[in-house]
């Protein structure tokens, strides 16, 4: 992430906060980010300094101007005004990550061979949350190459349980033992 985009998203997540609307501005940035995520050519389209900025953020205006909060809106042309579309994911990494600061949320990342069934899901979020004493947000990554177990990133920590790991683990000791 950008120092501009910590800047642009920490100032959006202060107003957002004065104006007691985080949550909806959060919920509604992960839906931009996705339109932005499945669309990158509207995202060169708003990017495109050939075009005049009244005509991009026209095109902002006309796509989310009645849906969304008008805080929003008014962040997404300014991005736009100022060559800045391409950091729009930056700035939504750090409204969250203030948003689950002031509320004392921790991002787990797990990654698995296979999807985690929703139950498998539940007592792994509930377990994180008693280890880390914090409601836990569970990002979900699918990777072949684990073969099996998980590995979870919490708050900075590698917790590392696939079978990948537990082998090394074991053929170090062995080395050890045998030297």
């Amino acid at each position: 992430m950008t120092q501009t985009a910590r800047l642009y998203g920490g100032s959006l997540y202060d107003l957002a906060a004065e104006e007691n609307l985080t949550e909806r501005i959060l919920e509604e940035m992960g839906v931009v980010r996705s339109l932005f995520r499945e669309n990158p050519d509207y995202v060169k389209l708003l990017s495109e300094p050939s075009i005049p900025a009244s005509d991009r953020t026209k095109l902002i205006d006309d796509a989310f101007g009645q849906q969304a909060e008008r805080y929003l809106v008014n962040f997404l042309k300014l991005l736009c005004e100022k060559n800045l579309v391409r950091e729009f994911g930056g700035c939504f990494e750090e409204f969250t990550r203030r948003y689950n600061q002031d509320h004392d949320i921790a991002e787990a990342v797990v990654t698995s061979a296979v999807p985690l069934t929703k139950e498998q899901a539940e007592r792994l979020t509930k377990r994180l949350e008693e280890i880390s004493g914090k409601k836990i947000s569970l990002v979900q990554k699918v990777d072949p190459k684990v073969l099996a177990g998980l590995s979870v990133e919490l708050e900075g920590k590698q917790l590392d349980g696939t079978v990948k790991s537990r082998l090394s683990g074991f053929s170090r000791r062995l080395n050890e033992v045998s030297v």
